[in-house]
């Protein structure tokens, strides 16, 4: 069985800034979010599980409810997408 990954659309800068300078692009491989390309950022389940870490008052911050889920920078919220 495939490993669980989440994919997002944030835009290049963000994506850079996701894989790059985000709290939990400090943390090991395989936590860390990763920089696709065409400003699209994936993560694995120990990613997500990490990102989900970071408070509300956090770039990067992740919400999940009726709506979906969806990580947030600034004011602006990303719908992940779970791939199969």
């Amino acid at each position: 069985m495939a490993e669980e990954r989440w994919r997002v659309e944030v835009g290049p800068e963000n994506a850079e800034w996701l894989a790059t300078r985000c709290r939990t692009a400090l943390l090991a491989r395989e936590y860390r979010p990763m920089d696709v390309g065409g400003g699209v950022v994936e993560f694995s389940r120990r990613a997500l599980g990490a990102i989900r870490e970071l408070g509300e008052e956090e770039d990067g911050y992740v919400s999940d409810d009726g709506e979906g889920v969806r990580i947030w920078i600034g004011d602006d919220a990303f719908e992940l997408e779970r791939l199969d």
